[in-house]
C-alpha cells in the first residue's frame, strides 16, 4: 500500500514531539493520525542530520527536505539512483492506469537490487511533499480543470469620471500539468461565467473529461454534497464541449485546494506586479495579464526541471479531447404553461409567442437564444420563432391557430364583445378597437380579459369613462385603462369648449358704452 501523504508540517511536529514530549512513535503516529512506520523513519532521517528540533524551526519545507535527504545521497548509492527517477515518477504518474505499484516494478525489473514497495513509497512521498502543493500529482492528464472566481478583484477606472470599478476574476488550472489561464471579466453573472469558460478551453486548445467548479450560482444552482443541480445553460455549455460538470463537493477543501493555490500564486505574480498601475477597460487589463500569465506558466516547478506550459505540452495536450469547430452560442432556458390562448409569454422582452394550439394548457420547455426562440414537449420541437423584443408583441404562426370557424373552448370575439357590452357602450366600444388593433383575435383575448375584470375593482360607471378617454387618445391597451382608473383620470371634468353666456342685467354694460 502507499504511504499516506505526510505534510511538511506533520513532519515538523513528529520531530518536536519526539524531542519534546518523549513519546512513542506508535503514540505520536496515533496522535497525528500516521503510521508508526513512517513516524520511525522521519526520525530516523532526522537523527542521521544532528541537528535539533530548535536547529530547524525557521527553516523553509525545501531546505529542511534536503536536510533529511542530504545524508541518503551521500551515503546510499541506491537512493541517488531512485531519486534521480522521482521526476519521471511524477509525470508518469498522470498519464492514465499508471499508479505506483506500476512504477515500482518497472524500477525492479532495472535495479533488482532496489528498494522494497514500502521503501520505495516512502522516499517518493517524502521528495513529493516538498514539491510546489505537492505537485498534485494524483491529478490524471486531460481529466480535470478546476475554474473559479478569485476572491480579491481588479479594478478599471473610467476615462472620463474617474470612477473605480472593480470586476471579476476567473481562473482555470489543468489539474495535472497546472497550466493555467486568467481573464478579468465584467461580473459573475452566467453569461460572464460560461464565456470566460469557453475563453479557458480555446486557451487550452482541448476540453478536459470534466469541469470542477466551486457552487457558485452561474454554474451550480443546487449545491447538495450528493446530488448538485447544475445551471441549465452551463451544463447546456459542457453537452456543446463534450465534457461534464462536477462541482466540487461543500465544504469540502480538497476538491477546491488545487484552484485556491492556483489564485494565490496569481495574486503573487499578476496582481502584485500590476499593484499601481492604472486601466480603462477590460481589454486593456487583460492584455497586461496575459502577458504576466506567459511568464507564470513559462516558469519552471521549485522541485521539477519544467514548467507548466513544459508539463502541459509533454503530458496533457495530447490527452485533451478536440474542440468543437464553432464557439457556444449561450442559450437560456425556462418551463412555462401555454396560456389559454395557445401562446407563451417570454418575460425577457413581454413579447408573446404562439405554440399549435392543442398544447393550451400544457408546460413546456422554453429553449432562447439571441436570435431564436424554440419551444418544446416530450423532447421534441413543437414551435420555432425568430426571436421578437416588440413589448406586448404577438408572433403568431398561422398553423398554430384552430379552425377560423371553430371557437376554441367557447372564446371567440362576439363572446367577449357580449361580456364588454354589459358593462356599457364605451367598454364594448374599447374591446372592438382591441380586437381590430390585433393580427388575430386571440391575441386580444388576454387584453379583453383584463380590461374587463377592472369592473370588479372600480365599477361599472368609472370602467366606461376610462374607455372612453383611452379610446379617445387611441391608445387599445390594458394598461393605458388601468393607468387611467388608477390616477383617477376618468373622474375629471372635461372643460367645456365655450364659456356660458353672462346673464342680462341693468347694471352691465353692453359693448355699445363703450363706442
Amino acid at each position: 500500500m502507499a504511504q499516506k501523504r505526510v505534510s511538511m508540517s506533520k513532519v515538523r511536529e513528529i520531530i518536536r514531539l519526539y524531542e519534546e514530549t518523549g513519546l512513542s512513535y506508535r503514540k505520536i503516529g496515533r496522535v497525528l493520525k500516521i503510521s508508526h512506520p513512517v513516524v520511525s523513519q522521519y526520525i530516523t532521517d532526522f537523527k542521521e542530520t544532528g541537528l535539533r528540533y530548535a536547529d530547524i524551526e525557521d527553516l523553509s519545507d525545501t531546505d529542511l527536505l534536503e536536510l533529511l535527504e542530504r545524508k541518503k545521497k551521500e551515503t546510499d548509492e541506491r537512493y541517488k539512483t531512485l531519486s534521480e527517477m522521482f521526476e519521471y515518477f511524477a509525470k508518469e504518474l498522470k498519464r492514465t492506469g499508471v499508479n505506483r505499484r506500476v512504477l515500482w516494478e518497472e524500477y525492479r525489473r532495472e535495479h533488482p537490487g532496489g528498494y522494497s514497495y514500502s521503501q520505495f513509497c516512502y522516499h517518493f512521498q517524502v521528495w513529493k511533499n516538498a514539491s510546489e502543493v505537492t505537485m498534485h500529482i494524483d491529478h490524471k492528464a486531460g481529466d480535470k480543470a478546476f475554474v473559479d472566481f478569485a476572491g480579491k478583484k481588479l479594478s478599471i477606472v473610467d476615462r472620463e469620471t474617474g470612477e473605480v470599478k472593480e470586476k471579476e476574476t476567473f481562473v482555470a488550472i489543468l489539474g495535472a500539468s497546472q497550466y493555467t489561464y486568467v481573464e478579468v471579466v465584467e461580473s459573475q453573472k452566467k453569461e460572464d461565467w460560461i464565456k470566460a469558460n469557453e475563453n479557458a478551453l480555446r486557451y487550452f486548445d482541448g476540453v478536459p473529461a470534466a469541469l470542477v467548479p466551486d457552487c457558485l450560482k452561474s454554474g451550480v444552482t443546487n449545491g447538495n454534497k450528493y446530488e448538485p443541480d447544475i445551471n441549465p445553460e452551463y451544463a447546456d455549455f459542457a453537452r456543446h464541449y463534450g465534457t461534464v460538470i462536477l462541482p466540487a463537493r461543500p465544504n469540502s477543501a480538497k476538491d477546491k485546494a488545487l484552484v485556491e493555490c492556483a489564485v494565490n500564486l496569481v495574486y503573487i505574480r499578476i496582481y502584485a506586479p500590476l499593484r499601481n498601475r492604472v486601466f480603462h477597460s477590460l481589454e486593456e487589463i487583460n492584455e497586461s495579464i496575459w502577458e504576466l500569465l506567459e511568464k507564470h506558466n513559462s516558469m519552471r516547478f521549485q522541485r521539477l526541471e519544467v514548467s507548466r506550459i513544459g508539463l502541459f505540452e509533454e503530458i496533457e495536450k495530447p490527452t485533451l479531447k478536440a474542440l468543437p469547430i464553432e464557439r457556444y452560442g449561450l442559450r437560456k432556458f425556462l418551463t412555462l404553461k401555454v396560456q389559454f390562448n395557445y401562446h407563451i409569454e417570454l418575460r425577457e422582452d413581454r413579447h408573446y409567442y404562439s405554440v399549435p394550439w392543442r398544447y393550451k394548457g400544457i408546460r413546456v420547455r422554453v429553449v432562447y437564444t439571441s436570435q431564436d426562440v424554440e419551444i418544446f414537449h416530450d423532447n421534441i420541437r413543437i414551435a420555432f420563432h425568430k426571436r421578437d423584443r416588440t413589448a406586448g408583441g404577438y408572433t403568431t404562426e398561422e398553423e398554430h391557430m384552430p379552425s377560423h370557424h371553430r371557437f376554441y373552448d367557447g372564446w371567440s370575439p362576439q363572446r367577449m364583445i357580449n361580456w364588454a357590452e354589459k358593462i356599457g357602450p364605451e367598454v364594448r366600444r374599447m374591446i372592438v378597437k382591441v380586437l381590430e388593433s390585433r393580427k388575430h383575435p386571440e391575441q386580444a383575448y388576454k387584453v379583453c380579459l383584463g380590461i374587463i375584470n377592472l369592473s370588479k375593482k372600480y365599477g361599472n360607471i368609472r370602467l366606461n369613462k376610462a374607455c372612453r378617454r383611452a379610446v379617445e387618445f387611441h391608445n387599445y391597451s390594458y394598461k393605458a385603462v388601468k393607468n387611467i382608473l388608477e390616477k383617477g383620470l376618468d373622474k375629471l371634468q372635461e372643460e367645456s369648449l365655450f364659456p356660458e353666456l353672462l346673464p342680462v342685467h341693468e347694471n352691465i354694460r353692453g359693448s355699445r358704452y363703450y363706442s
